[in-house]
């Protein structure tokens, strides 16, 4: 996959996990609060200068580029995110992230 199309892929992943996590423990409505769009941008930002091509998975990568504190973070809002969606019968946003 050209890195553009993983980038593209990354970030409507990142931006719908991350949606959900804030609107359901932060209870942010449409718009992420200011915590959650600091993680966001963050994790966009570290997903684009992404050295590897082709990128591994964040959590099989060996070079670990977030800062520990956004690695938990992001970390919990994808477990968080994962769980919600397959709750509610989106297996296709959880697959969309696999692969």
């Amino acid at each position: 996959m050209k890195k553009e199309k993983r980038v593209i892929k990354d970030e409507k992943i990142l931006r719908r996990f991350i949606g959900v996590f804030c609107r359901e423990n932060h209870g942010s409505g449409k718009e992420l609060c200011p915590e959650c769009a600091e993680l966001l941008a963050y994790a966009l930002k570290r997903n684009e200068k992404c050295p590897l091509d082709p990128k591994p998975k964040c959590r099989d990568c060996k070079i670990h580029c977030y800062k520990a504190e956004m690695r938990r973070k992001i970390r919990e809002v994808m477990k968080f995110s994962g769980i919600w969606h397959i709750k509610r019968g989106r297996l296709d946003w959880v697959l969309h992230y696999f692969w």
